[in-house]
C-alpha cells in the first residue's frame, strides 16, 4: 500500500506539474483540452487492460501491480487534471459549496491548530482530517491554500484510487481487483469528484465494506456444520474495518454515519444468521465483541479530530443553532434513486450488478456485502425522507454515489460473471470471449472520455470564478474578487499583525477563502459552526445598522460575547454601507434568503474608525488607539 500510495503521488505530481507548464485553452471555449484528455484516458486504459492480462497469466505479476497503479492514478490525473489545466481553481471554481471548503483550506494551511474555518477562538466543527493533510501539504510547498486545492484534490483522489484498488487485491483475485477498482474510480470521478475529501472516503467504501462482511459474518468451521467461533479468524478485518470507519469519521461525517449504518446492519444480520445456524444467541456473542471492537478502533481514531470539539461541548459550550447542516431536501432527497433503470452506459452497469447481487447473494461474500450496503443506502434513504416529518432531513441524496458505486462494482463483477457463463455455453469460443472483452473495453471507455462533459457545468465555473490572483481563467474581465488583494493589503496596513490576527464581517465571504482572516460571520448557518452562535451574530448586525451614533456601535461591539470585528468590508449601497446576509428558510427548496442590512455612512465618520474605499468596497477598521 505504502508503495501504492508513493507510485500515485510521483504520477499525479508529474502529471500535473507538466499540465501547468504549457499554455493551454479554456476547456469551456476549446476542445483541445477534451481531445487530448481522450488520449491520455486511452493510454491510460490501455495500460490498466494490459495489467489485467498479466495478472490473468501470472506473468511479470510485481510489474503488473506497478503498472495498474500507474495507470489507475495516471487515468485520474488526466480525467481532472487536463480539463482544469489552464485554471487555478478545482472544479466549481470557489463558488456556493467550494467556497466554505477552500476557506477550510485556507485556515488548515495557515494553522497546524484544528481551528474552525471561519471562527476565532472555536474549535473545528467540520471533520478537519482530508483539509488537515492538505494544509500541511500546502504549507510545505510554499502555496495558497486556495491554490493547493486544485492539485491536491487530484492528488489525493489518485492515491484513494489506488488504495482501494490495494484492498481489493486482498479480497478477490488481482485482475478482478484492477477492474473493480477501475469502476468505482470512474463512477467516483464523474458523480462525486466535485467534493473530493467525501470522495476518497467513497472510493473506499466498497472494499471496505467486503471486509467489514468478513470481520462479522459468521464462517462454517471446518468440519462443522455449526456456526461457532471462529477462533482467531478475520481480526486483521475488524482493525481494517475500524480504522476504516475512523477515517471516515475524520473526513466527512455524513459517510461515516452511513457505512457506521450498514456495519451495523451487517452486525445484525450476522448475529441472527449465527443464532439460527447454532440455535442459540450466545453463538451471536462473537460477533457483538468484534462489533465493539470496530467501534472502539473507529472512535479512538475519530478523537484525533473531534477532541476539541467534544472537550468544548462537553465543558459547556453552547450549540445554539445547531442542525441547520442538515437542512437541505433537493428533488433528488425526495425520492428513491434507481439508477438501474436509467437508459445510460452506469445504467446498464447498475442493472447487471442488481441481477448479480439478487442471484449470488445466496453464494457469494462479495454479493452479500455489496448487497447489504445497497439495502442500508436504500434505509438511509427512507428515514431521511421520514425525518423530513421532524423538521430535518439525513441529507441522502449525497449517497447517491455511494450506490452508484456499490451497484457499479457489482455490475463489473456480473459482467465477468456473465462473460465466463457465455463462453462455457459456447464451448470457450474464443471469438465470443474476444467479443466480450472488446464490448467490455469500449463501454469503459465510452463512459470514461464522456467523464469532462458530465462535469462541464463544475469545470466551467473552474474558468469563470475569479482566483485568489485577481484573475479569471477564460481570459475574460474578473469579477469584485480582483480588488481582494488591494483589500488584503489595505486591512495589513491599518491593523498590523498577521491576518489570523483579526477578525473581519463581510458579506464577500469569499475574500475569507483566499486570504486567511477569521469572519465574524459565515456565509450561511448550514457551514457556520453550532458553537458560534449564527443566528445570534445576525441579529447583532441587524441591531447595528439600526444604532444612531458611533458611541453606541463600539459599546455593542465591546458588550458582545464573541470577539469583535477589527474591521468590516461593506458594498456602496445608493443609501449607506450594504452587507448581504443569509437565513435559513427550509423547509423551502433554496433553503436559504438572502436579505440586505444597510449601515448609515455616519456610523463609521469618527476618528475611531478609518474607511477606505476600494472599488465596489468600502474597507472600515477600528483604530484601537483612537
Amino acid at each position: 500500500m505504502i508503495a501504492a500510495v508513493v507510485v500515485a503521488v510521483v504520477v499525479s505530481g508529474v502529471g500535473l506539474f507538466v499540465f501547468a507548464r504549457v499554455q493551454w485553452p479554456a476547456f469551456n471555449s476549446s476542445n483541445v483540452t477534451q481531445a487530448v484528455t481522450t488520449v491520455m484516458q486511452f493510454v491510460a486504459l490501455a495500460a490498466l487492460g494490459l495489467s489485467i492480462l498479466l495478472l490473468r497469466r501470472r506473468r511479470w505479476v510485481t510489474g503488473a501491480r506497478v503498472l495498474s497503479w500507474a495507470a489507475l492514478s495516471g487515468l485520474v490525473t488526466a480525467t481532472l487534471g487536463m480539463p482544469l489545466a489552464a485554471t487555478k481553481l478545482y472544479l466549481h471554481g470557489v463558488s456556493v459549496d467550494q467556497e466554505f471548503r477552500t476557506q477550510f483550506l485556507t485556515r488548515l494551511t495557515d494553522s497546524v491548530a484544528l481551528h474552525d474555518m471561519n471562527y476565532a477562538d472555536v474549535p473545528s466543527f467540520y471533520p478537519a482530517g482530508w483539509f488537515w493533510v492538505g494544509g500541511r501539504v500546502a504549507n510545505m510547498l510554499g502555496m495558497d491554500g486556495w491554490e493547493a486545492f486544485k492539485p491536491y484534490s487530484i492528488a489525493s483522489l489518485a492515491v484513494a484510487a489506488v488504495v482501494a484498488l490495494v484492498l481489493w487485491s486482498e479480497l478477490v483475485r488481482s485482475d478482478l481487483a484492477v477492474l473493480a477498482a477501475t469502476a468505482s474510480t470512474v463512477i467516483v470521478l464523474a458523480y462525486g469528484s466535485p467534493e473530493p475529501y467525501g470522495a476518497v472516503i467513497a472510493l473506499l467504501i466498497a472494499p471496505a465494506l467486503v471486509l467489514a462482511w468478513g470481520a462479522l459474518a459468521p464462517v462454517r468451521v471446518s468440519g462443522s456444520p455449526s456456526y461457532r467461533k471462529r477462533a482467531r479468524q478475520g481480526w486483521g478485518a475488524v482493525v481494517g474495518t475500524g480504522l476504516f470507519l475512523g477515517l471516515a469519521a475524520t473526513f466527512y461525517t455524513l459517510y461515516l454515519g452511513s457505512a457506521a449504518f450498514t456495519v451495523t446492519v451487517m452486525a445484525v444480520t450476522a448475529a441472527v444468521l449465527a443464532r439460527r445456524a447454532d440455535g442459540s444467541w450466545r453463538a451471536a456473542l462473537p460477533v457483538l465483541g468484534r462489533f465493539v471492537t470496530i467501534a472502539a478502533i473507529a472512535a479512538l481514531v475519530a478523537l484525533t479530530v473531534w477532541a476539541p470539539f467534544m472537550i468544548e461541548v462537553l465543558t459547556g459550550g453552547t450549540t445554539a443553532g445547531s442542525g441547520t447542516a442538515t437542512h437541505y431536501l433537493p428533488d433528488t432527497g425526495a425520492r428513491l434513486p434507481l439508477p438501474m433503470f436509467h437508459f445510460s452506459l452506469v445504467g446498464l452497469l447498475c442493472l447487471l450488478g442488481t441481477v448479480w447481487l439478487v442471484g449470488r447473494a445466496p453464494s457469494s461474500r462479495r454479493a452479500q456485502a455489496l448487497g447489504l450496503g445497497v439495502i442500508a443506502v436504500y434505509l438511509w434513504f427512507l428515514a431521511s425522507m421520514a425525518f423530513t416529518a421532524l423538521g430535518n432531513t439525513l441529507l441522502a441524496f449525497r449517497l447517491e454515489v455511494i450506490l452508484l458505486v456499490l451497484l457499479g462494482v457489482a455490475g463489473t463483477f456480473a459482467f465477468v460473471d456473465f462473460s465466463r457463463w457465455i463462453s462455457r455455453a459456447t464451448s470457450d469460443n474464443p471469438n465470443v470471449r474476444r467479443v466480450l472483452v472488446a464490448v467490455g473495453a469500449l463501454g469503459a471507455l465510452a463512459f470514461t472520455q464522456n467523464i469532462p462533459q458530465v462535469l462541464a457545468g463544475e469545470i466551467t465555473v473552474a474558468y469563470t470564478d475569479t482566483d485568489g490572483d485577481g484573475e479569471r481563467a477564460d481570459q475574460r474581465p474578473p469579477g469584485a474578487a480582483s480588488y481582494y488583494a488591494e483589500i488584503d493589503e489595505t486591512l495589513l496596513a491599518q491593523l498590523g499583525g498577521d491576518r489570523h490576527d483579526h477578525v473581519v464581517l463581510t458579506a464577500d465571504t469569499t475574500f475569507l477563502a483566499f486570504h486567511p482572516y477569521y469572519g465574524f460571520q459565515a456565509l450561511t448557518s448550514h457551514y457556520a459552526n453550532p458553537l458560534a452562535d449564527f443566528e445570534g451574530r445576525a441579529a447583532e448586525i441587524e441591531r447595528w445598522s439600526e444604532l444612531g451614533s458611533t458611541d453606541e456601535l463600539l459599546a455593542a461591539w465591546d458588550d458582545l460575547p464573541w470577539r469583535a470585528p477589527d474591521a468590516v468590508v461593506f458594498r456602496q449601497g445608493a443609501e449607506g454601507y450594504t452587507l448581504r446576509l443569509a437565513e435559513d428558510v427550509y423547509p423551502n427548496d433554496p433553503n436559504v434568503r438572502r436579505y440586505t442590512v444597510t449601515f448609515p455612512k455616519e456610523l463609521f465618520d469618527d476618528p475611531r474608525f478609518t474607511v477606505t474605499e476600494v472599488g465596489p468596497f468600502v474597507v472600515v477598521t477600528r483604530d484601537e488607539s483612537a
